[in-house]
Parts: C-alpha cells; sequence; structure tokens
C-alpha cells in the first residue's frame, strides 16, 4: 500500500518510514505543487489542511501530520507556531529557553495530530499522540532534529536527541499517533 506522506521535511518522512518499520506500507512524497497554507487554529486543522492538499495534488491516499511543542509555562506556545516560532532550528531552541528564564515550571508536551484522506480529501482516520516532558535548561544530544536537543523525556534522564533513533521512535508523539494508525489500517 502506498500512501502520500504529506510533508517538504526529509528528517519527517524518514521518521515516518522508520517507525512504520516492515509494515507493507510505503510512505512516498506529495506531488510537485504540494504547498498547503496552515492557517488552522489547532494541530488538527492543520493536519487536515496538509492531508488534503497532499490529496488534491498527488491524486493518492494522504496522510499528514502537524505537531509542535506545547510549553505549560508559555500557555502552550510555541504549539502550532514551533516550526515558525523563529527563523532557525537554533533561533527557535534559544528563543524558546530565554522565554522560560523567569519560570520554575518547565513543564512540555510534544504533540501531534495524524489526519489520513482518501484521493479526494474525505477523512479515513485521525489519530493523536503526546509525549510528555520538561524543557532543559540547557541543549544536549546530537540527535534527532527541532527542540530534540532541550526536551526531556519523562522516565528517563535524557534529551530526545540523546536517544538512539529506535528509542525515540518508540516514545515520541509521531511514533505513538502513527502506531494508532497502523493499526487501523492492518488487520
Amino acid at each position: 500500500m502506498k500512501i502520500v506522506f504529506a510533508t517538504g521535511n526529509p528528517h519527517k518522512l524518514k521518521e515516518i518510514k522508520e517507525i512504520a518499520g516492515d509494515t507493507n506500507i510505503e510512505f512516498i512524497l506529495p506531488a510537485e505543487g504540494f504547498n498547503p497554507i496552515e492557517n488552522g487554529q489547532t494541530f488538527e486543522e492543520n493536519s487536515l489542511i496538509k492531508a488534503k492538499e497532499a490529496a488534491r495534488v498527488s491524486k493518492m491516499i494522504s496522510l499528514a501530520d502537524d505537531s509542535g511543542l506545547c510549553v505549560e509555562a508559555l500557555n502552550g506556545a510555541p504549539g502550532i507556531h514551533s516550526a515558525r516560532y523563529a527563523d532557525t532550528p537554533q533561533a527557535r531552541i534559544d528563543k524558546l529557553l530565554k522565554a522560560l528564564e523567569p519560570f520554575e515550571n518547565r513543564k512540555a508536551e510534544f504533540v501531534c495530530a495524524m489526519t489520513l484522506v482518501d484521493e479526494n480529501g474525505k477523512i479515513l482516520h485521525t489519530t493523536k499522540g503526546i509525549c510528555k516532558g520538561e524543557i532543559a535548561k540547557s541543549q544536549s544530544g546530537n540527535g534527532g532534529f527541532g527542540y530534540d536537543p532541550i526536551f526531556l523525556v519523562d522516565g528517563k534522564n535524557q534529551t530526545m536527541a540523546e536517544l538512539s533513533e529506535q528509542e525515540k521512535n518508540e516514545i515520541s508523539h509521531r511514533g505513538k499517533a502513527l502506531r494508532k494508525l497502523i493499526e487501523l489500517l492492518t488487520p
């Protein structure tokens, strides 16, 4: 089974393929012209926007995720704006660490909403995954991407970036959401 994964981010596609493992699902990038306007107010809305756009340009069953980091002390920010919180990955980390300086509470969670649509953009399934943790005071680790170097995973004394790819995929928000979806798709 081939499913378009609605992203232009090669890190996300690689992660999705690793999580899917040896299932009979092959994830591919959307056709040329994939350029969704993510103007939703929630992860779920943005996930649907991306899935419908991928289905529109690819004429295939499409899966999209929208994910981000929600920090309790910042009222859920950066949230749906996680990827646009600053211009570069390092600038996003620096801005978040600076914003948290006055706070003791560093609780946070990664959230991932996934939407699977048919080739016409009709919703087939939705899932959600959450990974709880807190924001470290400084960066650590070379793995992962995005906010991984400052996200301390609950129950581990490590940041996401310090975990192996396999460990990360087992506990990550994206891994949880995708495994739920795969269960629905594979008998």
